[in-house]
């Protein structure tokens, strides 16, 4: 007798029917209290243009920009609203949830929906959007609670209850002295749990991390995701605290950081997505492209240069893929540590030294047995299926393997230094993209191979 499998209800399917159904506004608001605000966004996208300006008048600005703020593209969806709508929808979300909002739209609209704001609402996101986009205060949003250092546990509490109507990032609350310039910060469990008698200062972390407004995100990233707090105070130049960066603010900027990486490391000059169209794409990837074309030419003259070693003996150029295959798969590998390793900003230069030196063991350790592996195995393969004698073939094969221990030395050494040196230089390790390392590895594989053969096989074995 089969057993009947338990589905998991579809939540999507389920939001669908409540939002298409007839109810009254408050019963529908009642019923999607049962959800999740990204479940209902998921519903949303389902939903025609249409369905979804109905249900704009009926679920009101605040739990509209609630369900906004889980979009994936909410400025697709902000089009369907009027300017008025618009403004009043941004008003109520985090400003930095408004200010990624606000970016996807048109200067001029983005102008007018500004100043159609709340006064408070549109300061705040006129702050964030002064800054530049790799400056901390770009991310950071002005929902947090902000309290007297000298305050009572009871006063406390009741600031804490006045501002949370505005505020609800409050499992951190950040202290202030006279002169309104942060003192300091303080978990919300332990004023919770705290006496009466207790005074607030002796619950306050004097010594809390913070970051500054222009500060380099790329810089301060691994200092803010070390302390692994739920949120960091973001100060101006004279001490005071003009918002906070939260861990979904760290998740966000890792996540985008990652994407870059991956898009370099690919040969990309910036990351994609699935809606951009063909110029776009193009205008993307043709830079390296044309770059690798050069090196290409380069690689490939440098093998017309050895025409002489090919023409006498041909058998040469089957191992040519090989060796080129593993210098290139070495010499990324070298490069994912590398920029793995830069990522510590505190790093000396006996440790860089270190770094490139261990590179080129490993590269050394692994070339001696695949160098090894490949005298044995290719000398058995000239021998046994090339017909040639012993001695060629594995005179043969031995340039091989001694080529390719060669090579994974000098592409162990290329793949670590090349970052290295652009980190040095200020620019992005991951420049030193997959594709430019394996095109350059071609090379040194390419003159480190033919240039074994001409040397050891025509002129020392004098095998033609």
């Amino acid at each position: 007798m089969e057993k009947e499998v338990l589905k998991e209800p579809n939540v999507t399917e389920e939001l669908l029917a409540i939002l298409r159904s007839p109810l009254a506004k408050e019963e529908l608001r009642e019923q999607l209290r049962d959800y999740h605000e990204k479940d209902i966004a998921d519903a949303f996208e389902e939903l025609t243009k249409e369905e979804r300006q109905k249900l704009y008048g009926i679920l009101g600005a605040e739990y509209i920009s609630e369900i906004f703020a889980y979009l994936e593209e909410p400025d697709t969806y902000f089009a369907e609203l009027n300017l008025e709508s618009a403004a009043e929808v941004l008003s109520n979300m985090d400003s930095d949830d408004a200010v990624d909002v606000l970016e996807e739209l048109d200067d001029d609209v983005q102008k007018q929906i500004v100043e159609m704001m709340d006064e408070e609402s549109s300061r705040d996101v006129q702050l964030i959007l002064s800054y530049e986009d790799d400056e901390i205060g770009s991310i950071m949003t002005t929902n947090f609670i902000q309290i007297h250092y000298t305050l009572t546990i009871r006063q406390a509490m009741k600031e804490l209850v006045r501002q949370a109507g505005e505020n609800d990032n409050i499992s951190i609350l950040y202290a202030v002295d006279d002169g309104n310039r942060f003192y300091g910060a303080m978990d919300l469990k332990d004023l919770i749990i705290a006496r009466d008698g207790t005074k607030l200062e002796d619950l306050i972390s004097t010594s809390f991390p913070t970051v500054r407004d222009h500060d380099k995100i790329s810089e301060c990233l691994e200092q803010i995701k070390d302390y692994a707090e739920n949120s960091i105070p973001v100060l101006s130049e004279e001490g005071f605290i003009i918002g906070v960066i939260t861990a979904q603010d760290i998740v966000e900027v890792v996540d985008d950081e990652l994407g870059d990486d991956y898009a370099k490391l690919a040969g990309l000059t910036a990351e994609e997505d699935l809606n951009e169209n063909t110029f776009m794409s193009m205008k993307k990837r043709l830079p390296w492209l044309i770059a690798l074309l050069f090196l290409g030419i380069m690689v490939s003259s440098v093998i017309g240069i050895f025409e002489s070693v090919v023409a006498v003996l041909p058998i040469v150029i089957c191992f040519q893929s090989l060796i080129c295959g593993m210098a290139g798969n070495v010499g990324t590998q070298s490069l994912a540590v590398t920029i793995r390793v830069l990522m510590d900003e505190e790093l000396t230069a006996g440790q860089k030294f270190g770094l490139a030196f261990k590179e080129m063991r490993v590269g050394f350790c692994n070339g001696l047995f695949l160098g090894s592996l490949a005298f044995v195995v290719l000398g058995l393969y000239n021998l046994l299926l090339k017909g040639q004698t012993v001695q060629m073939a594995f005179l043969i094969s031995g340039c091989v393997g001694l080529a390719l221990l060669a090579a994974m030395v000098i592409s162990s050494l290329v793949g670590t230094l090349i970052p290295l040196f652009f980190h040095r230089i200020k620019v992005d390790p991951a420049v030193a993209s997959g594709p430019l390392i394996s095109t350059v590895n071609d090379l040194v594989a390419v003159v480190t191979y033919y240039g074994l053969a001409w040397l050891l096989l025509l002129k020392v074995f004098k095998l033609a």
